[in-house]
């Protein structure tokens, strides 16, 4: 295992966004469709794009040494054919701003998820050529869930290159919202469907569902991120493990959770949390991480809550860096 000091703190879901991406989501009118589209202004939008001085000064306040870069949700889920080259040069843009400071951006494949076969290609290709960590997903594209079999290619190519996969929220489909989230002031339904509970249920679901699918048992070394300490799921895997009795799976549920996710904090810097993953996926399994530009708080924020979380000196240097650079260290092995 690689040794790294134990103040090193690496953020492994760190967020970006692109002005050609941003007019593509603007070109299908997709404001109207997911209101999480509006939320990349303002401040939110100037830190999104940057990927260097101000980056940088926000990454040393806040205590964290790298930031692990995701392309924001909702991703290029909603775009067809046209996501294929606008992939591939939003990651060779991500790869040149890692050249730029190898010592403090690492990076997770943007992939054309709504053409999978495309998609495996270009996974291929980052981890492989551009040295990236993984890829982020964002569930769903349109009403297909990510354990439809029409996205195996990207599920196995990840496996196959033992490369984890970020599963982001993203807004419920229209339907969801409009019988669950509706029927207060627009912004209100906005918040609710989004970053107050429905984004979370919606990134949660989509990891049951490949649990409930089998896709663990097809592919065992397969592991999946969620961030926001579980999506809800820990908080809930007791009443999960009743499904043991009718799922026809290899395993019981509580295997899948201890074998096939890692949890991650986004900026929710509470102990309780912290307490409740490790009871229910263990301390190798914890990652940390900022949620930026979202959580971003003045303060040194990210190192007062590694130094106060109350986890031994081991626990702490694991969840700080270790386990991320034991879950990326299979794929740099295989590129070796």
């Amino acid at each position: 295992m690689v040794t790294e000091p134990a103040t090193k703190l690496i953020g492994i879901e760190e967020h970006f966004l692109t002005p050609a991406i941003e007019h593509a989501w603007h070109a299908i009118g997709l404001e109207a469709a997911d209101p999480s589209v509006a939320y990349h202004q303002g401040a939110f939008g100037r830190r999104l794009v940057d990927l260097a001085d101000e980056r940088l000064a926000l990454m040393d306040e806040t205590g964290l040494d790298v930031q692990v870069l995701s392309l924001t949700t909702p991703a290029l889920h909603d775009l067809g054919s046209e996501s294929v080259e606008l992939a591939r040069r939003t990651n060779d843009a991500l790869a040149e701003a890692v050249a730029r400071h190898p010592t403090r951006f690492q990076a997770m494949a943007t992939l054309p998820v709504s053409m999978p076969d495309e998609a495996a290609i270009e996974l291929e290709r980052c981890v492989s050529t551009l040295g990236f960590k993984g890829t982020m997903l964002c569930g769903r594209v349109g009403m297909r869930h990510l354990d439809d079999q029409a996205f195996a290619p990207v599920l196995d190519c990840a496996a196959a290159l033992g490369v984890p996969v970020l599963l982001h929220p993203r807004t419920p489909p229209a339907p969801v919202r409009e019988a669950y989230y509706a029927g207060f002031s627009p912004i209100v339904d906005a918040a609710f469907a989004t970053v107050g509970l429905g984004w979370h249920y919606d990134a949660g679901i989509q990891f049951l569902r490949l649990v409930l699918a089998g896709t663990f048992d097809r592919l065992p070394n397969l592991q999946v991120i969620l961030g926001h300490w579980g999506e809800l799921v820990l908080f809930y895997a007791e009443r999960l493990a009743v499904m043991d009795r009718v799922a026809d799976l290899s395993n019981p549920i509580a295997h899948y959770l201890r074998h096939n996710l890692y949890v991650t904090a986004s900026g929710m810097f509470l102990p309780h949390y912290l307490e409740r993953a490790m009871a229910v996926v263990g301390p190798d399994r914890l990652l940390f991480s900022t949620d930026y530009p979202y959580q971003y708080r003045e303060g040194g924020d990210a190192r007062r809550f590694l130094a106060g979380c109350g986890l031994n000196d081991a626990d702490k240097a694991a969840f700080a860096h270790g386990n991320w650079l034991r879950l990326t260290g299979y794929a740099s092995a295989l590129r070796s």
